[in-house]
């Protein structure tokens, strides 16, 4: 069974809970060159995670936090298992949005509209661009779907077994996540010309950096 040790701020008031997935491998970004953890690289002066997180706390949604200490019992953890575990913990919640930890560019407002949305559609996708992006939102009539994930086959199968809207969003962030340093470079870079939105002469550079290759 998943660890119900919980790192969250979680009430049922209705709302749906972000869970974060903070516990995968970061194969990804070791083999590209870095040279840490990626939720431990630093954006700015502050970790990738501390981003991501001070965007949940800002949203005002409850949260969950996934970390590799509640899918070490699995003998397949990956991503489908993340997700099993964070809905277990949080199983009367009324929804979940499903947030990957190395999207550091998240804002606040994405979040809130997402789960706005929820409370009429089962499934919302958020999309910049021409990009899916993250957190995708399930409602409660996923739950059962959610909890037989596992290893690392993510939500993405089951967006299409449900009722779903893409929600589009100004939101570089939702897309942009930093599974390379090359990645958190443009990150870097994003944040330094003063707004979360992709400028419009660099736009054709997004399908390099962000490919969207995440499974939830």
């Amino acid at each position: 069974m998943c660890s119900l040790k919980m790192s969250l701020s979680y009430v049922t008031k209705g709302e749906p809970v972000v869970i974060v997935l903070a516990a995968g491998s970061g194969e990804r970004y070791r083999q590209a060159g870095g040279g840490t953890d990626k939720l431990d690289a630093l954006l700015g002066d502050v970790p990738v995670r501390e981003h991501v997180m001070s965007s949940v706390r800002a949203s005002g949604l409850p949260w969950h936090v996934v970390e590799r200490s509640h899918t070490a019992h699995s003998a397949h953890p990956g991503m489908g298992t993340s997700i099993a575990c964070g809905v277990a913990a949080t199983a009367e919640a009324c929804g979940w949005l499903i947030l990957p930890a190395d999207l550091p560019l998240i804002q606040p407002a994405t979040l809130r509209a997402l789960a706005n949305a929820m409370q009429q559609h089962a499934v919302v996708v958020p999309r910049y661009r021409r990009q899916r992006g993250h957190p995708v939102g399930f409602g409660y009539e996923c739950r059962e779907a959610l909890l037989a994930l596992s290893g690392d086959i993510g939500a993405k199968k089951l967006i299409e077994q449900f009722e779903h809207i893409e929600l589009k969003v100004a939101d570089l962030g939702c897309v942009l996540d930093v599974d390379t340093p090359h990645a958190l470079d443009w990150a870097q870079k994003f944040l330094d010309f003063g707004h979360r939105d992709m400028p419009p002469d660099i736009s054709a550079l997004l399908p390099a950096v962000a490919p969207n290759a995440k499974q939830s």
